[in-house]
């Protein structure tokens, strides 16, 4: 068994792959050999040119919201095979918005439906590369967030999808597992890393006293997607620097 970690001829698409986790992700994959594919939500990649995450060098980007189901149903690949999906979409709302049935139902369709749509969309090529899908939700899965029903609820669901797709698709050789990542500075969690008293509140409650990086998490999605992982199914790693211990 080869066990290095080469995706030399592999196809990977990461969706929300234009910033933070899913940026690094996409770069970690290219430079391992993979022809990569990003989608996200703005017309052209030249409109994350002053994002301070997102480097799209080259990979392969196209607009596409995900929460028009339609849309993602009807696209036409511009590739014949895929060996790796991931599925890094997200969307957090703040100042309460999220207990307003508008910006609950919002959140839900990024962070969870939009899973579900993506998974089917490329369930067959996944199977015919006997490939990884990939769900990226969070360590809010695991605990309380004051003030985000919405995106708790969306991260704990994707858990619960990660664990069903394994088990439903295990027997057509796709193998999908997910990655929670804790408290890693990207524009969604900026309310809380770019601010000195809650950065540090943080923290300090991470036995490793600092933050993980987008990096570290892009290292775990080449690993879940190697043949190092090979019997590994199901299964959503927490990387939190033991936040949760």
């Amino acid at each position: 068994m080869d066990y290095s970690i080469d995706f030399t001829g592999k196809t990977a698409l990461v969706v929300g792959g234009t910033s933070g986790i899913g940026n690094a992700t996409a770069q970690a994959f290219r430079t391992k050999g993979a022809d990569v594919h990003v989608w996200g939500t703005r017309q052209s990649p030249e409109d994350y040119e002053n994002e301070p995450t997102s480097d799209l060098a080259g990979i392969r980007y196209e607009c596409m919201d995900v929460v028009e189901s339609g849309r993602v149903e009807s696209y036409a690949p511009p590739f014949s095979k895929l060996d790796v999906l991931v599925l890094c979409q997200g969307l957090v709302l703040y100042e309460r918005k999220e207990f307003e049935t508008e910006g609950f139902s919002r959140v839900l369709d990024v962070n969870l439906t939009s899973l579900m749509t993506c998974a089917m969309k490329f369930r067959d090529l996944l199977s015919q590369s006997n490939g990884s899908l990939i769900i990226v939700s969070s360590s809010a899965a695991f605990h309380a967030t004051r003030g985000n029903p919405a995106y708790n609820a969306s991260k704990a669901g994707a858990l619960g999808l990660t664990r069903t797709l394994a088990q439903a698709w295990a027997a057509e050789g796709i193998r999908v597992n997910g990655i929670a990542p804790g408290f890693v500075p990207t524009r969604m969690t900026r309310v809380t890393t770019e601010n000195e008293k809650r950065a540090d509140a943080a923290r300090s409650n991470i036995p490793l006293g600092r933050f993980g990086t987008p990096e570290e998490m892009a290292a775990i999605a080449l690993f879940l997607a190697s043949p190092m992982s090979g019997y590994i199914v199901g299964q959503t790693l927490l990387a939190d620097g033991g936040m949760l211990l």
